[in-house]
């Protein structure tokens, strides 16, 4: 829906002839896409995510300009069209139209068998069509066209051409029989915007006042909001960050214009916290009629992972969206669809849950979801914004985040042992493209002269055999369609992303291959691993940015400024708030040991030193503590000396590779009674995003300044960094560092009344300019070596 809707009032009367749906509209209109109205009326049938190979979105522009090349020089291309229908403005683009003949076209590509097309999908594309028929024998007062769908074999270049002949009264009589279905669903949503804009206008804050700080964050966001502008918020845990930027965001809909607002976050405990947050703004404002989505991965959704996403085997896709109509009205009047009650709604009227949900974004007021729904390559909000003209508030938590998790969203890797595997037992026709990829992958591999190696560029012969190699599989599955080999197709996707980013590479990425396996993984020597790294996410995320009205990112940790600028690509007029601190110094000691050095050449030597520090902490004042370090080696070495000394304080210690529940009982030892500390290591699961607040935490060590490893990934990075920044050092350590330091020690105090302490152990946390990008509240002071015990 258009951003214009935003503010209707009033739904005019549905048009009942002709001269009605030429008439002027004065009222507000709903704006809907061609292709968005006729997926909502013309779709039926199976839910059918069979794969087929299917061209990429640069073969479908290359495919479509084909077509259009072959037509004659009075050949309109990319025909603008559109019309009215009471309340409705429909409005699309017509792939091309010949005058001479009359004949208005429609192409469509694909890869395979033409015939092997479901029939619901060419029953779409004629409707579309149609509607296009319509909307130029209006505009150019034809009383009839011949109306043509051409389908384009992207591997055989061929077209084939199937024509239909209509009147203009028959395809008028088809349109508005269109926009009948799709009226009182869009009067209805018209309804809803008008009462959901003027409870949101009225909305009061939810609680008596705002916390410190609160305010602060509040304004910035609704200041970004009315100057269409990037906002980079650090604000720190504790004061209602959550609430703070919805509240703001949500008021911005009704003021600004918006359609949806978007809570991203890094993981599942923020999507609770968002959802929470809706709720309480809704008690605040009970005839608040906010549509809140929540949006969770598809393994975890799927309620039959054991059968296959089709209407011949899966239940739930059978007769899909010929039960969707009615699963989406009973979706409507869920407040709160979360993956819970889509699951409820889903399963009531036999659909799947998973999709009923991204079927649910269209109609949503906020969703809320992971980073990768709007900023990864194929990211479905970002897609459906594009695709509906709609106008967003994209709200980024734990954004400091960011960085890492665009980085790998594009970044590909191949792996040689995969390759082989799959040579022994691939179908023959794909034996000798699969030999020629091996072939020029065991040259890459006897020209290396180091275990790890990045190169300026991408290696010529191996990227065309590579795209023979995907070219050959997309045909032979097209060929084949009931053959299902995981293997085959896991390796053909990875495929795919590599020859895909090898589009766009460029100073932002690297290429390289590692000996022996992935780099920083071990692996078995005969194996390696050729990966395109990103290393500066900028020019893939820079059009996701422009795209939205206002994306914030906040977090306590996103200093300095310019650092998630660069590197994420966000606009000049980016704003940047720094929102003052509630808690004040008094809450809580920072203590420097900086008579210790963690550096790796000095672990061993530190540990008698860290125990005797906790030990002396420790029996000061009893009670629970965290205490990271820089790995789990190095924290069981730590751990294990400490018990030694003190085998009367309980003790936890994080394990690797630990699933929720796991995760959840480590949290549930600290206790307002417990006493005890808790061993882990920094940037892992219990270094951010866990609320231990009063006595559950009053205390933690941090024996690590947290600096990514130096290896020659990271060393790359950090000559890529220069390069590009010129502050290689600082963006590729000591910020990514600091940041993890800095919200450890944010798990200590998180209200008002607590009181804590943190040790800051290394000898480097005592130097000016790391002390420089701490928090502004704390003061640092310097600890008292403890007498150590041997």
């Amino acid at each position: 829906m258009s951003a214009k809707v935003a503010k209707a009032a009033k739904v005019t009367k549905v048009a009942k002839n002709a001269q009605d749906t030429q008439a002027p509209i004065t009222e507000q209109r709903y704006t809907v896409a061609v292709r968005a109205l006729c997926e909502f009326t013309a779709k039926v049938g199976d839910l059918d995510l069979r794969f087929t190979p299917a061209p990429t979105a640069q073969e479908g522009i290359a495919g479509h300009a084909v077509v259009a090349a072959r037509r004659d020089d009075d050949y309109e291309r990319e025909l603008p069209l559109a019309g009215d229908f009471g309340p409705l403005h429909v409005r699309g683009r017509a792939d091309g139209y010949d005058p001479r003949r009359r004949q208005l076209e429609e192409v469509k590509t694909y890869r395979g068998d033409l015939s092997r097309m479901p029939d619901n999908h060419r029953q779409l594309h004629w409707a579309q069509l149609k509607i296009y028929g319509h909307l130029l024998c209006r505009e150019r007062g034809l009383e009839q066209v011949r109306l043509t769908l051409v389908y384009f074999d992207i591997a055989s270049q061929k077209e084939t051409a199937l024509h239909e002949d209509h009147t203009a009264a028959a395809l008028q009589a088809y349109f508005e029989q269109q926009c009948g279905r799709f009226l009182q669903w869009a009067e209805r949503e018209l309804a809803h915007r008008a009462a959901r804009d003027a409870q949101l206008k009225a909305m009061p804050f939810p609680h008596a006042t705002f916390r410190p700080g609160q305010r602060q964050l509040a304004e910035a966001m609704y200041k970004a909001s009315n100057r269409a502008c990037c906002l980079l918020a650090q604000a720190p845990t504790g004061i209602g960050k959550t609430v703070g930027s919805l509240f703001p965001m949500l008021k911005a809909s009704a003021e600004h214009g918006l359609d949806k607002v978007f809570f991203l976050a890094a993981k599942t405990p923020g999507r609770q916290m968002a959802l929470d947050a809706a709720a309480v703004l809704r008690r605040a404002a009970p005839l608040l009629p906010l549509r809140t989505l929540e949006l969770a991965a598809r393994n975890t959704a799927c309620e039959h992972p054991e059968l296959a996403c089709h209407g011949e085997s899966c239940p739930l896709a059978r007769g899909f969206y010929d039960r969707l109509p009615a699963a989406r009205a009973a979706a409507l009047q869920v407040a709160t669809l979360d993956r819970a009650a889509l699951r409820e709604v889903g399963l009531a009227h036999q659909v799947c849950p998973y999709y009923l949900g991204t079927e649910m974004a269209r109609w949503a007021d906020l969703v809320v979801g992971d980073y990768n729904y709007y900023f990864d390559a194929g990211a479905m909000l970002h897609s459906l914004t594009q695709m509906h003209d709609w106008k967003v508030n994209v709200l980024v938590d734990e954004a400091h985040n960011m960085v890492s998790r665009a980085r790998a969203m594009y970044s590909a890797e191949l792996e040689h042992a995969a390759l082989r595997i799959l040579r022994k037992y691939a179908p023959e026709e794909l034996k000798k493209p699969l030999d020629r990829v091996h072939r020029q992958w065991n040259a890459l591999e006897k020209e290396q002269q180091e275990d790890y190696q990045a190169y300026p560029g991408l290696p010529d012969k191996f990227m065309a055999a590579l795209q023979s190699v995907a070219s050959a599989i997309t045909d032979y599955l097209a060929d084949h369609p009931g053959h299902v080999d995981p293997e085959l197709q896991a390796f053909y996707f990875d495929v795919l992303q590599f020859t895909r980013l090898a589009d766009t590479f460029g100073e932002h990425s690297l290429f390289d291959i590692a000996q022996g396996g992935p780099a920083g993984r071990s692996a078995s020597h005969s194996n390696s691993v050729l990966c395109i790294r990103n290393i500066v996410p900028a020019p893939f995320l820079k059009p996701r940015f422009e795209a939205a009205h206002t994306v914030a990112l906040f977090s306590a940790t996103l200093s300095p400024w310019n650092y998630f600028s660069d590197t994420l690509g966000m606009p000049a007029t980016t704003a940047w708030v720094d929102v003052e601190s509630p808690f004040a110094a008094e809450q809580l000691s920072v203590q420097v040991a900086n008579h210790i050095s963690t550096r790796y050449q000095h672990r061993r030597q530190s540990l008698a030193p860290i125990a005797a520090l906790m030990e002396a902490q420790y029996q000061r004042q009893p009670g629970n503590y965290l205490a990271f370090f820089s790995s789990f080696d190095y924290m069981e070495q730590a751990a294990t000396l400490f018990a030694e000394h003190c085998p009367d304080v309980p003790q936890w210690r994080q394990a690797r590779r630990m699933d929720e529940a796991e995760r959840a009982q480590f949290l549930t030892r600290f206790t307002p009674d417990s006493t005890g500390i808790g061993f882990a290591v920094l940037g892992g699961a219990f270094g951010e995003g866990v609320d231990l607040p009063g006595a559950r935490l009053i205390g933690a060590f941090v024996a690590t300044l947290g600096l990514p490893q130096i290896n020659p990934v990271n060393e790359q990075i950090r000559a890529r960094m220069q390069a590009t920044f010129g502050a290689g050092y600082d963006y590729t350590y000591l910020y990514p560092g600091i940041q993890k330091v800095v919200q450890a020690a944010g798990r200590v105090i998180r209200t008002q009344t607590d009181q804590g302490t943190v040790y800051l152990i290394d000898d480097r946390f005592g130097r000016p300019e790391i002390q420089a990008l701490m928090p502004g509240w704390w003061h640092i002071e310097q600890a008292a070596p403890p007498a150590v015990t041997s």
